[in-house]
């Protein structure tokens, strides 16, 4: 198993690019990549701003793996970089596979920032769902206070070729419920995302917006 984010809604893609990228193989992956906004739960971290990122994970045959993820953000008011490390245990039962893990999500130079997420998945063929939710934050969000759910499909439009459409529902005990849409194509660790943003409130200002983004993995 390797989990690495990348840059948009997480389990977008089938669980690739921000998500979760369902594998059995045993070993270290490494991986790259840049994109010209960073995208997380139909919000952007980045200010409409390029963005680069790297990972690494290490994963066992017994379904366990472990790993850390970083980017360049620019968000509140002096966040300019995010850490995110990550455990958990997944497992693949022919077209079926579930996981389930735990991510902290650092801000090593701001204040009141960080927290962690307990999550799970299921996939199936072309349909995944997952849910994540508050384990604790350094704000007034205690476990299980704010949670995220999503529905995931992914189809192969040609060879090598992957569209993918994205519903998430961001259900907060105090802040603003949201809905987040996308769609998305893929090839070869290049992909073009729309993603829009259904929100009552104008707490988002921008609810369309375009993002391109590449990946590239190296295994050791």
């Amino acid at each position: 198993m390797k989990y690495y984010k990348s840059f948009t809604s997480t389990i977008s893609i089938l669980f690739v690019f921000s998500g979760i990228n369902v594998q059995a193989d045993e070993g270290v992956t490494a991986n790259i990549g840049a994109t010209n906004n960073y995208f997380w739960r139909g919000v952007t971290k980045s200010d409409k701003k390029p963005a680069v990122s790297s990972g690494i994970d290490l994963s066992r045959k017994s379904g366990l793996y472990l790993g850390t993820w970083a980017s360049n953000i620019d968000f509140r008011s002096d966040a300019t970089t995010e850490v995110d490390l990550y455990t958990g245990f997944e497992k693949q039962l022919g077209d079926f596979s579930y996981d389930f893990g735990y991510i902290y999500y650092v801000y090593p130079d701001t204040e009141n920032l960080n927290f962690s997420e307990i999550m799970a998945s299921a996939s199936w063929n072309f349909i995944s769902v997952g849910v994540s939710t508050t384990a604790h934050s350094d704000w007034q969000s205690d476990f299980g206070d704010d949670t995220y759910f999503e529905l995931n499909l992914t189809f192969e439009l040609f060879k090598d070729v992957e569209f993918g459409m994205h519903l998430g529902s961001y259900d907060y005990d105090t802040g603003t419920d949201y809905l987040d849409y996308n769609m998305s194509l893929s090839k070869a660790g290049f992909s073009f995302m729309v993603s829009t943003v259904d929100v009552d409130e104008d707490k988002i200002e921008d609810k369309y917006s375009i993002s391109i983004y590449y990946t590239h993995e190296v295994n050791f």
